[in-house]
């Protein structure tokens, strides 16, 4: 494979910060009719920037190809459509956005959250690449141009007459390949004294939590808070404010607006976590070279405890089809030897196969009917809210079962 480049700063990428070998891309769900069909595998090698210290993935396949036709839909998380609600209640008041006002979200999928938006009056739009999610959002009534987000699309959005006093790109700035590309577009698109929301994974979080699950093929970059900033500041965007989210495992929600714009000071929020950042080494080599080893015995665990199970005559289901869970079952080499299926609440994912391992997903209820001895939560950061859904499977005796940060087995 030839050298490649760091996406931020060009400089060349030499230091793996994680090789979790090959692996399919996590959203490629199998139809049982092609179960016999060959499957793509590509590198999953991570590196970072000796000089930004951007953590990143080689590019192995293009955009069109990983979103154009997504399966994942935002709207089926009771959790993520409660989280969403909370954001646009507490935009709108902190804000003072009204009738007046637009709303953009970059990478607005279902139309989850400008639904919110759209309910207190306030004209939205989305912008999604994926043709079949854009047109879930629209049957619910939020416009939505289908189209990838950048320099040429913020300009001629903006032609339009939808330049923004509210940018919202959550859980998107991870997926871009051309991240300056991308970030440059919300200056563009972006009013004069409009803010711009960013909320994603926090690296810090990944590092201390050992979440390696979340780098799959759609994650182009892993931000820290420093790196963010740096970021958004060589496109004339000044963070303001910052918050710690819980969403996704841990995540930030950062918030900026055009450098050149007077009146907003950086909080107290923002000095703390840069100063927390550079304490924990994020600006230094050795933090990122040390993840690595915690990896190994990750997987060591979750094998020792699925074949033990096994051995013992216990049957093992698992609940959820998340990018990470493909992630963890792939690196881990586990299939429906061990694991019998996994069940999600989206009807598109229902019926299909895991990419790679070729688990069985099926509905919610099967869990119910197969009573299984043990149920392996992949989407973890959701486990308290799947723990309550699934509570009948204490009544036979069932245990849950969490594989990050480390193996646990719960009452």
């Amino acid at each position: 494979m030839t050298p490649c480049k760091c996406r931020f700063c060009s400089a060349p990428l030499t230091t793996i910060f994680a090789d979790l070998g090959m692996t399919p891309l996590a959203n490629s769900f199998v139809a049982p009719e092609d179960a016999a069909e060959p499957e793509a595998f590509y590198p999953l090698q991570i590196y970072v920037c000796d000089l930004c210290k951007l953590v990143q993935a080689r590019d192995v396949e293009t955009p069109d190809a990983i979103f154009t036709d997504y399966a994942y839909f935002s709207g089926f998380s009771p959790s993520w459509l409660a989280h969403s609600e909370r954001y646009a209640a507490g935009m709108i008041g902190r804000f003072g956005l009204s009738q007046a006002s637009k709303v953009v979200e970059v990478a607005s999928n279902d139309g989850y959250l400008l639904q919110f938006f759209q309910r207190a009056g306030i004209p939205v739009l989305g912008v999604e690449p994926a043709a079949n999610v854009a047109a879930a959002a629209e049957r619910c009534g939020i416009p939505t141009q289908v189209r990838f987000f950048g320099r040429a699309a913020a300009r001629e959005l903006a032609a339009q007459g939808h330049r923004a006093d509210l940018i919202a790109a959550n859980n998107v700035v991870a997926h871009v390949p051309d991240l300056n590309d991308f970030v440059a577009g919300f200056e563009i698109l972006l009013k004069p004294d409009g803010v711009l929301t960013l909320e994603f994974p926090h690296l810090l979080r990944m590092l201390a939590e050992n979440q390696f699950d979340t780098i799959y093929h759609e994650h182009f970059s892993y931000f820290s808070f420093l790196v963010i900033e740096r970021v958004l500041a060589a496109h004339g965007l000044a963070v303001f404010d910052v918050e710690r989210l819980p969403t996704h495992g841990g995540s930030l929600r950062v918030y900026a607006g055009h450098a050149n714009a007077g009146g907003r000071q950086a909080s107290e929020a923002v000095a703390a976590l840069r100063s927390q950042e550079k304490a924990e080494g994020c600006d230094e080599l050795d933090v990122y070279t040390r993840f690595a080893q915690r990896i190994a015995q990750t997987k060591f665990a979750l094998l020792e405890f699925l074949i033990g199970a096994r051995r013992a005559g216990k049957r093992v289901a698992a609940y959820g089809a998340p990018a990470k869970g493909n992630t963890l079952l792939n690196y881990c080499g586990v299939g429906p030897e061990l694991i019998d299926f996994t069940v999600d609440r989206s009807p598109h994912k229902q019926g299909r196969l895991l990419p790679g391992t070729r688990i069985p997903v099926k509905a919610p209820d099967e869990i119910l009917k197969a009573k299984p001895d043990y149920l392996l939560i992949l989407p973890w950061n959701l486990k308290n809210e799947i723990m309550e859904q699934m509570a009948p499977l204490r009544s036979w005796g069932g245990r849950f079962v969490v594989p990050i940060p480390e193996v646990e087995i719960l009452a």
